[in-house]
């Protein structure tokens, strides 16, 4: 008997990390964890950007999550993960770096949160969000992405387009029967609105910056 596919604004079941998490140690954003978070603190470092609190959008095993948080060493942290396999695995290992990192880790899905009313709403200077919207619908994406822009000074964005997951099936045999297959052009058209591309994967609020405001100088590499 086959088992309905839960999308990732439900959480996934425990099939989905068995078999798109067999190997681990391969993944991007797992075995280059630390690469990505040195690129991240090297950018910020040589615009002077502060990174004081950091929010994951989807934290998954949480191995790039506790590498930024090692690194920046905010005084403000948040995770949310919406599968309970994935969340109890973060939560019994203990990710925060220093006891002054006040680290908060919410089991609930990335629309959730951005529908979920607040009595003041926090501004976090980094958001993680890799391999998250590609189990989003285009409504839902839609509904999200203002959100983001609102509540995340810089966001660091990876998101395979149809093409990377085509390359997946060719070249690896890997086929991720959750992912949403949407074009690069698709992505930009709901990404333009709400942030500007300063760097690769970097991405930055048009509500917070512009080109006057912004701390990143260098205007040609702005998309």
């Amino acid at each position: 008997m086959s088992k309905k596919i839960t999308h990732g604004a439900q959480g996934f079941e425990d099939e989905y990390w068995t078999i798109n998490y067999a190997e681990p140690e391969e993944m991007d954003n797992i075995m280059n964890a630390r690469e990505h978070a040195a690129y991240m603190k090297g950018i910020f470092d040589l615009e002077r950007v502060d990174i004081s609190s950091v929010i994951d959008l989807g934290f998954g095993l949480g191995v790039l999550f506790e590498q930024v948080l090692q690194t920046f060493m905010p005084y403000r942290a948040h995770g949310i993960e919406p599968s309970d396999y994935a969340f109890k695995h973060v939560s019994k290992r203990g990710i925060a770096p220093v006891e002054s990192t006040k680290l908060v880790l919410e089991n609930t899905d990335l629309l959730s949160w951005c529908q979920k009313e607040m009595k003041r709403e926090r501004i976090f200077d980094l958001g993680i969000c890799t391999s998250v919207l590609q189990y989003l619908s285009d409504e839902e994406l839609k509904i999200v992405m203002p959100v983001l822009a609102r509540r995340i000074r810089y966001l660091y964005l990876s998101v395979p387009t149809d093409l990377e997951l085509k390359r997946q099936i060719e070249d690896v045999e890997f086929h991720d029967k959750y992912a949403i297959h949407r074009s690069r052009e698709k992505y930009l058209k709901f990404i333009h609105p709400h942030f500007t591309i300063i760097s690769s994967r970097l991405l930055e609020s048009k509500i917070h910056f512009d080109e006057d405001t912004t701390s990143f100088t260098d205007l040609l590499f702005r998309f």
